[in-house]
């Protein structure tokens, strides 16, 4: 029987990388094209929705709620289960390790306020919902994040630049092993409550561990740099995004991993891809030693 699933946001990175996914383990994929699909129209007959829409933090006030409840709309009318990729940002600094199912929601900054009242419209939606919520992502492509933009941009110059405490863990997730996890959720949905919570551990290095870890693969070895803060605060006042992006800062000098206890109580047989492994498909080739 043909499994079917529409895709939002498949051009983004959680959306692309679960098209993919999707995909390989048979299912038939829908990637919706937002401004020319109509969103009710496509969930009929769909099985899963794959919530991939995710604006830039300047817009989240103004759309993220609506968005997300267009999503609701159409879950509860076709009678999808949707799958939503959440992150931390719901923790706040304070929150005691690890970040799990059960972890109160502290966060008292906007952008972390924005995705706590998120979440809960889907709580207390009708529809059935996977949240997989994860760290930051480790993609297979330059897409503008943290780690291909900041981290690595100049590894070729022997440079990691690293924006926080270099001692302490941060969480990180592949891309395709975490939309793995949600293929494997989403062919288990038929056994799953209504709402349901997720971590994804995948990965909580220090700087220096990841930096370790890109070493062991890197031609040249890189050197640990600390990012300077400073170009950003000089451009906050005329720039949104920057000032965003300094909200969100504290995640960079605050410890944090995520429990995997529910994933591999859901998920017995996953396994995730060796970070060496899989940073081989997140830098350069040719910055890479030989095979």
């Amino acid at each position: 029987m043909t499994k079917n699933v529409l895709i939002l946001g498949a051009s983004g990175r959680f959306g692309r990388s679960a098209a993919t996914a999707f995909e390989q383990a048979g299912w038939s994929v829908c990637r919706f094209h937002r401004g020319q699909d109509d969103l009710l129209q496509a969930a009929t007959g769909m099985d899963v929705i794959v919530n991939g829409w995710n604006p830039q933090y300047p817009d989240w006030a103004r759309l993220v709620p609506g968005l997300h409840q267009e999503v609701i709309s159409a879950a509860e009318a076709s009678g999808a289960t949707v799958i939503v990729p959440g992150n931390v940002y719901v923790f706040g600094a304070e929150t005691s390790l690890p970040w799990g199912p059960d972890s109160p929601h502290q966060a008292r900054n906007p952008l972390g306020r924005i995705r706590i009242e998120m979440e809960q419209a889907y709580r207390s939606s009708k529809a059935q919902v996977i949240l997989l919520r994860a760290g930051d992502f480790l993609d297979t492509e330059a897409s503008g994040n943290w780690f291909d933009a900041i981290l690595t941009a100049r590894l070729a110059k022997g440079r990691f630049s690293y924006p926080g405490k270099a001692t302490i863990p941060h969480a990180w997730a592949y891309l395709p092993d975490l939309a793995r996890a949600a293929v494997q959720l989403a062919e288990r949905r038929s056994d799953l409550p209504r709402y349901l919570d997720v971590p994804f551990a995948g990965y909580d290095l220090s700087g220096q561990a990841l930096l370790a870890a890109l070493n062991s693969i890197l031609l040249k070895p890189a050197q640990l740099k600390q990012m300077s803060w400073l170009p950003l605060q000089l451009a906050k006042p005329f720039w949104p995004l920057g000032r965003c992006l300094l909200e969100m800062r504290y995640l960079w000098d605050t410890p944090h991993r995520l429990d995997a206890g529910r994933l591999q109580e859901l998920l017995p047989e996953f396994l995730g891809t060796p970070v060496a492994e899989a940073l081989k498909h997140c830098v350069p080739r040719e910055l890479q030693k030989p095979e």
